[in-house]
């Protein structure tokens, strides 16, 4: 079978092996949420006696735009078969496309050095070079260089049209156009070719037309390129990340040249992504109607409509009873994929927000979790009072969809099901929206009021929520913090008379950086090696992590009388704690179950590195913390048994070469 599965980034003929039923399923397979129903059903003994299985969905799943699924498909998949080039190399492009560009690199790199040179892992290898020359603004020439190298060897040793393309648009950047003409002449012939066998055996045409279209606009046969990129748009499907990766050079070249892109834009629209909240249904005999059972199905109408004029695809939300449940039934019938995520567990969530609705809420609320490609669940139980654990769970829901925009460079939507009111208690729809609105984002809202008017419904609402939980000991108030649990690497070894330089150098230089910095703690504690720090917010968190970070890195220890060996292991999270007076440390203290998730995530750490949990990401995306990015680095167990969670690791931003439509 042909594999394509980035413009370049992959196209050989895939030696298939094993259940060709299986094969056929899966190729016949149309979106991720299915693919993803194939992974949680399957029986890691049986794939792992025939790991084509997992190089098969996980090149659906890239095409599909999952990066990270595809990741842990890979990485399980590595552990059968540690050798296997294939897997490999879409290991390296799920991490590219994850973000984590550096790790990817590396690791082609590895794999150049040990001689292998086929036209993947050179053309990976280059397309890892040309996102770090796009992070860096274009300010690193040298990265865009060894890019256009590696097209350009890997095109030379094997003719593969998708590395040639690479090596002629890269040449335009470098405004050496006599080359970069040349190539994609010589592109163009070769891909009519194989177009022309193609559509004889009715074989894909995506890569096909995408490269003939970037071909033109090489050589600047504007009208031509575009007639190509419509045919690729065709034959795209939900190939979200495909038309995204095609979409990428086009606007590089077009860009480049100073054309004007608005004429190309419409063909590489990818679908919005939705984040969404909303008032659950009223509760039977509610005296002030809110979102009484009669407006059901007129609101469920204007939530498709407004899902189709927005183009959303792919859709984020709770799933209480009423609006919530409304949304992701519309997002699923529209044939999008849906993301749910809930405050804690599903019983007591059901329990709390669904099952007082009556009716059919609660078998609707368990078919749209059986749907949902993904259900992340923010605490393991309800806090106290209820408000904490609904605000953090909206935090969540909005940061997982801001991060799944980025990936697909796409727009984020937020939309909401709303009276208008702005009393209700934190964690409430109205809080949410407030709180976008905050960051400056285009909201679309429903007002429930209208539907109200236009029934003859009289009614009022005092916007409160409902409290979920017994109310909270007054001296144990949850808030929404960042942790930051640090260990020395190496301590245990030190000899005894290399203590007191430890906590004069190494602490000590600790405590230099808390004086002289801007990202400090509200609250700091140490216990000989270790260190505890809670943070006002995500932001502060992910740049004294880093700060700390390099000045590890960067200190020499043996001029001062320590290994250099040394070092941090450095894990962040964030998520509702309690603040309370500690009777035996006789001052404020944070504690709750979300430290000792924190604490279970510093272990796993690399020494040297600052890794943070997928909450930590998810809030520095509702923050907007754009100073760091968290990228991917798998589904990571967690110390002592824990479990198994998403895991990301922490670095600086740098400039970004705007790529997106």
């Amino acid at each position: 079978m042909r594999n394509l599965v980035d413009n370049g980034e992959s196209s050989n003929e895939e030696a298939v092996t094993g259940s060709q039923a299986f094969l056929d399923s899966v190729a016949c397979l149309q979106n991720a949420r299915s693919l993803l129903g194939v992974w949680r059903a399957h029986q890691e003994p049986v794939w792992a006696a025939e790991p084509t299985a997992y190089k098969i969905v996980a090149e659906k799943l890239l095409a599909f735009g999952e990066p990270l699924l595809a990741y842990d498909v890979l990485s399980e998949g590595l552990k059968h078969v540690p050798g296997d080039v294939r897997i490999r190399q879409l290991l390296a492009l799920a991490l590219a496309r994850s973000g984590a560009v550096e790790t990817a690199n590396v690791l082609l790199r590895r794999m150049q050095e040990e001689g292998l040179t086929d036209q993947e892992t050179l053309g990976l290898l280059a397309r890892t070079y040309k996102d770090l020359w796009l992070i860096s603004g274009g300010v690193n020439v040298q990265a865009l260089q060894e890019a256009r190298r590696f097209y350009l060897q890997a095109y030379t040793s094997s003719g593969g049209y998708w590395t040639g393309i690479n090596a002629a648009t890269l040449s335009a950047v470098l405004n050496e156009l006599e080359q970069s003409k040349l190539l994609a002449r010589r592109v163009r012939e070769q891909c009519l070719c194989e177009l022309e066998q193609a559509s004889q055996t009715a074989q894909d045409t995506f890569w096909l037309s995408a490269t003939l279209g970037e071909a033109a606009l090489v050589e600047r046969n504007w009208d031509e390129a575009l007639e190509w990129y419509e045919k690729a748009r065709a034959a795209a499907a939900a190939r979200y990340a495909d038309l995204n990766s095609a979409r990428r050079n086009a606007q590089l070249l077009v860009r480049h040249t100073g054309h004007d892109w608005s004429k190309y834009s419409p063909v590489f629209r990818l679908p919005s992504v939705a984040v969404f909240v909303g008032h659950m249904i009223d509760v039977p005999g509610r005296s002030h109607p809110r979102f009484p059972a009669e407006l059901e199905a007129p609101v469920k109408e204007e939530i498709r409509r407004m899902l189709q004029e927005l183009r959303v695809e792919i859709g984020y939300a709770s799933a209480a009873s009423g609006s919530d449940i409304l949304f992701l039934e519309a997002v699923a019938e529209l044939g999008g994929e849906t993301c749910i995520v809930l405050p804690y567990g599903a019983d007591a969530f059901r329990r709390d927000s669904v099952d007082n609705a009556g009716g059919d809420w609660e078998a609707r609320f368990e078919a749209v979790l059986g749907r949902a490609a993904q259900v992340a669940i923010a605490s393991a139980k309800p806090l106290p009072g209820g408000e904490a654990s609904f605000r953090y769970g909206n935090q969540i829901l909005t940061g997982l969809a801001l991060l799944r925009a980025q990936r697909l460079e796409t727009k984020f939507v937020p939309v909401a099901v709303w009276d208008g009111h702005s009393e209700s208690a934190l964690g409430g729809t109205s809080d949410v929206v407030k709180g976008w609105q905050e960051l400056n984002l285009d909201v679309h809202l429903i007002n429930l009021e209208r539907f109200l008017k236009q029934s003859k419904i009289d009614g009022r609402t005092d916007g409160a929520i409902v409290t979920r939980s017994p109310a909270a000991h007054s001296e144990f108030l949850p808030e929404v913090r960042a942790l930051l649990f640090a260990d020395a690497v190496g301590f245990s070894k030190l000899e005894e008379d290399q203590i007191p330089i430890f906590v004069r150098c190494f602490l000590g230089g600790i405590a230099g950086l808390l004086k002289r910095g801007s990202h400090l703690p509200i609250l700091k504690n140490t216990w000989g090696d270790g260190l505890y720090f809670v943070f006002a917010t995500v932001r502060d968190a992910g740049m004294f992590a880093l700060e700390l970070c390099e000045m590890v890195n960067t200190t020499n220890w043996v001029e001062m009388g320590l290994p250099q060996s040394l070092n941090l292991r450095i894990g962040l999270h964030a998520g509702p704690v309690y603040a309370c007076f500690d009777p035996i440390l006789e001052r404020p203290n944070y504690v709750g179950t979300h430290v000792s998730r924190t604490a279970r995530i510093e272990p796993v750490t690399p020494p040297g590195f600052v890794y943070a949990s997928e909450s930590f990401a998810a809030l520095a995306a509702a923050e907007a913390a754009t100073s760091f990015r968290c990228e991917y680095v798998g589904q990571t167990a967690q110390a002592k048994g824990y479990g198994t969670f998403p895991t990301y690791v922490v670095r600086r931003s740098t400039g970004h070469l705007a790529t997106s439509a």
